[in-house]
């Protein structure tokens, strides 16, 4: 790899970019979860459970880019606070499944308000945001892929 001196100016680091723009993000979508009582990862869990209503620990795992030691943890006060329910799988009991409960799909239509807030925020369309997203995305497959050769 060759190094470049002028490669290590901070508004050049595509990292910085997307951790300062995540934090912004995080702390507008703050006092919508706040009111919701959820913590950002526990909204992205219902977001998913709001799409497929049930899934396994490794595909919540999978999906969120999140290993089990983080999420077994998130799991167990998302229960406790009534939002979903686990159940080893009766096929093969080391298989844990996530369903969603009536208390956390009742928090969907008020989750609306989350990513409507980064939309009035920024000023920019869905289309706008929906571009840099699938960009981000593709960029966060590519170095997926490079972790696992």
């Amino acid at each position: 790899m060759e190094t470049n001196p002028h490669n290590l100016n901070l508004e050049d680091h595509l990292c910085f970019s997307l951790y300062a723009c995540s934090r912004a993000i995080l702390r507008l979508y703050r006092p919508y979860l706040d009111e919701l009582q959820l913590t950002y990862p526990q909204y992205l869990v219902l977001v998913t459970l709001w799409e497929k209503q049930q899934s396994t620990i490794k595909e919540l795992g999978e999906a969120l880019n999140l290993d089990t030691g983080t999420l077994t943890p998130l799991l167990k006060r998302m229960e406790a606070a009534g939002l979903i329910e686990r159940r080893r799988d009766t096929v093969d009991e080391r298989v844990v499944n996530i369903l969603i409960t009536k208390t956390g799909k009742a928090l969907q239509e008020k989750a609306s308000y989350v990513p409507q807030s980064l939309f009035d925020a920024s000023g920019m369309s869905k289309k706008e945001l929906g571009e840099i997203n699938k960009t981000i995305m593709r960029l966060l497959h590519l170095l997926n892929v490079k972790d696992e050769k």
